[in-house]
């Protein structure tokens, strides 16, 4: 499973975090991006803003999606 954000979409609310704080992190422009390990991936709308997701953490990032005010969280299934 691969992950990223939307930035334009992104609200803040950090529900995202809440859900998945190993998948996704808000930063103080207060937006959500996501991460793999200690690496936030902040290059929004680049092919740099694609996460990779371990496995052990697929379903925090699919409530993480559903649960996103701003539905800014696009999932990949490879």
């Amino acid at each position: 499973m691969r992950v990223w954000i939307d930035q334009d979409l992104c609200t803040g609310d950090g529900l995202c975090e809440d859900h998945a704080p190993d998948v996704f992190t808000l930063l103080d422009d207060g937006i959500a991006y996501v991460k793999e390990g200690d690496l936030v991936l902040n290059d929004p709308g680049g092919s740099g803003s694609l996460a990779f997701v371990p496995e052990r953490l697929y379903q925090q990032a699919v409530d993480a999606a559903e649960e996103c005010p701003g539905e800014c969280i696009f999932i990949e299934m490879r």
